[in-house]
């Protein structure tokens, strides 16, 4: 499936253009160059003597670099054409590109080769909401260069365009007058350098793309070899195995605080920037495979944890920041997102990966470094989430201008409701927050006995989190569904509507045994579960909608983790279920699953229904495929070993995961399919 729009990015810097290479953008269209959330190219479009080029092919080389086969004008393409155009364009600190142009004739052609090239420099937030720009853009040329700049105050950006080949430059792009002789070719390359700290600057010094190229696939390479090896029977499981790689090698970030070490970025075009929810699940998906991803993220949001109240930015001491951003609006605080920190699961989750990560590395150097941030983290659940006294950790904004209404992971202003579709006030306290905390708690404890000696601490955390799950399990179980509340209102009323948020108690570990198996069979009931996975918002509550963001679409990430709690409780099969259907539906998407698909039931469409907007590629949904073959190969660091229980859709066959690092060193896992997951396909149809 594509939605006809090339992406190539590398971390930091991600170029969005059409089929052609061309780039024209709209306010609020999500094309261009960005780099750090500010568009350095809106405008890149190729003419040769006045026309427009269409489009033969797109290679996709590597997630840095992309190859467009061109030719110009209408017509009969395949018989009609002259000439041929390939642009070949890679990502480095801007982007470099090549350009040929080949003449087919047996005579001699003059040319006059245009690259019309405009900047608006706007920022992330301006292209999401068509706002207006207020500083004061500039153009100059020398020597064939141009310079397009845009300064407000202290803030400033350019971009630089330059050219091997000799060319005119104007305040709206580059124009050569080229000869190419019978059967020829012509080339130039062209260097598009972004400066985010003022005009004109130039490209850094000793650059050169080859060698850019080099480096990148040097490192890709490593990436690629450090990582397990998968070996089994589906070739479209290998495809997919290896397009999650690629895409997290691809969404690698590293932030100015970061000292070059990378985390995952939570996705593109909108979330190329460093997401402290985002950036914790994708490093729980990825433990078993790149382990180093986790480390980074604990130590920057480490460094960025909130230490004084601050009700612009949603900022308590111990909070674990939600987005953390670097374009104009920020700057100027017009947003408060530098950083902001209205995320209310971001800060338990800190320490579930905290303690995961030592669980799965043996890492107990970086527990006892990060100590001070994760106490600090314990000690906010209690002092500063329960903002209602009745030990549940609640949410509700203090920024009303531009903080997030629900700051929880389904965010959008709709995704809270109850039965008959009613919308409930704030605060809200919603169930997969207790179970966070209480993993927290229980997490928390085991570290403060093995690493921090602090039997005190342990002991507290231990009684918290045991009267955590006493009266969650009493003030959120609906009685007449057999389910959780999706959260409790003001009043403590159950917010009553059924959604995924029960797959996330599992794995938490808050759910009583005794409703364990009820909550199960919602999963793979015909309500939630669509065939491809279990759907955000269960169908017939009051703002179902197959294709509505948070309220009844299907989201790759959301069922990874459903799929591990399922496994935690003992259901392998219903796992398995989830697993087979979120891998199938990766094959309709080149084995890169989107942010979300739509919760059609799966015999009504024969393929999953993709959502318009969705990030592609996304962290967690990048990660989900890694989640789901740790979960089907029932992998699980015990002490000093990891225990394989592999429980596989027989669809797979026989499946191998070679050299799996950890604590250990290296290990191999092996399991062979033998769960019918028609079973649960036949229940979700009825």
């Amino acid at each position: 499936m594509s939605d006809g729009l090339v992406r190539i990015l590398d971390g930091n810097t991600f170029v969005v253009s059409d089929e052609r290479g061309d780039i024209e953008a709209s306010p609020t269209d999500p094309t261009g160059l960005f780099s750090f959330d500010t568009r350095f190219l809106s405008r890149w479009v190729l003419t040769i003597d006045g026309e427009r080029m269409n489009a033969l092919s797109v290679d996709d080389l590597q997630y840095y670099e992309t190859r467009f086969f061109l030719v110009p004008g209408t017509g009969t393409v395949y018989i009609d054409a002259k000439l041929s155009v390939i642009r070949q364009r890679s990502v480095a600190n801007g982007f470099h590109e090549e350009l040929t142009i080949l003449n087919h004739a047996d005579k001699t052609v003059d040319l006059v080769v245009r690259i019309d090239a405009g900047c608006d420099f706007a920022d992330l937030f301006e292209v999401k909401d068509a706002l207006k720009k207020k500083g004061r853009y500039s153009a100059r040329t020398s020597g064939g260069k141009l310079v397009l700049g845009y300064d407000r105050g202290p803030f400033s950006r350019a971009t630089e365009i330059s050219t091997t080949a000799r060319a005119r430059a104007d305040a709206e792009g580059l124009t050569f007058r080229v000869r190419i002789p019978a059967h020829g070719e012509w080339t130039t390359e062209i260097h598009v350098v972004t400066a985010r700290l003022g005009g004109g600057q130039a490209p850094k010094e000793g650059m050169d793309p080859k060698r850019e190229r080099q480096r990148m696939q040097r490192n890709l390479e490593k990436w690629l070899h450090d990582a397990p090896r998968l070996e089994c029977d589906s070739d479209e499981l290998k495809r997919t195995y290896r397009r999650s790689l690629v895409d997290l090698a691809a969404l690698r970030f590293s932030p100015p605080i970061a000292g070059g070490r990378a985390l995952p970025a939570a996705g593109l075009p909108w979330f190329m920037t460093m997401f402290g929810r985002d950036s914790i699940f994708t490093s729980l998906q990825a433990l078993p495979f790149t382990p180093e991803l986790a480390a980074t993220t604990l130590r920057a949001l480490g460094d960025w944890q909130g230490v004084r109240l601050d009700d612009f930015r949603d900022e308590d001491p111990g909070r674990i920041l939600h987005e953390m951003r670097y374009g104009e609006m920020t700057a100027f605080e017009e947003r408060p997102h530098s950083p902001y920190y209205g995320a209310v699961d971001a800060t338990p989750l800190y320490i579930v990966l905290l303690d995961e990560y030592e669980r799965w590395t043996g890492d107990r150097g970086l527990v006892r470094e990060l100590e001070v941030e994760a106490r600090a983290a314990l000690n906010w659940i209690d002092e500063y989430a329960d903002l209602q006294g009745t030990g549940y950790v609640w949410y509700k904004r203090r920024n009303e201008e531009s903080g997030l209404e629900n700051q929880c992971w389904k965010d959008s202003w709709d995704s809270i409701s109850f039965r008959d579709g009613a919308l409930p006030g704030f605060p809200r306290a919603t169930c997969e927050l207790q179970g966070y905390a209480y993993d927290a708690k229980v997490r928390g404890a085991r570290l403060a006995r093995l690493v921090w000696k602090d039997a005190e601490l342990a002991d507290k955390l231990e009684r918290d989190a045991a009267d955590l799950k006493r009266r969650f399990n009493r003030d959120f179980w609906v009685e007449d569904g057999e389910y959780f509340a999706l959260a409790l209102d003001p009043a403590g009323r159950q917010v009553d509507a059924l959604g995924s948020n029960n797959g996330h108690l599992l794995w938490s570990g808050i759910v009583d045994k005794s409703k364990a198996k009820a909550v199960a069979r919602h999963l793979l009931g015909p309500r939630l579960f669509s065939g491809w996975g279990v759907r955000t918002l269960a169908e017939g509550e009051g703002r179902y909608n197959p294709i509505g963001y948070h309220v009844g679409t299907v989201w790759p990430y959301d069922n990874s983790f459903i799929a591990w709690g399922l496994r935690r409780y003992g259901f392998k099969d219903e796992a398995a279920a989830i697993a087979a259907g979120i891998l199938d539906a990766a094959e309709f998407f080149d084995g890169r699953l989107p942010e979300a698909f739509g919760g059609y039931e799966r015999s009504q469409t024969k393929y999953p229904v993709q959502y318009p907007t969705a990030c592609s590629p996304q962290a967690w949904s990048t990660g989900a495929p890694l989640l789901l073959l740790r979960t089907m190969l029932g992998l699980e660091p015990q002490g000093e070993h990891l225990i394989v229980d592999p429980a596989l859709p027989n669809e797979l066959g026989h499946l191998e995961l070679l050299d799996i690092p950890g604590r250990w060193g290296r290990i191999d896992a092996f399991g062979r399919g033998r769960v019918d997951v028609r079973t649960h396909r036949r229940t979700a149809r009825r």
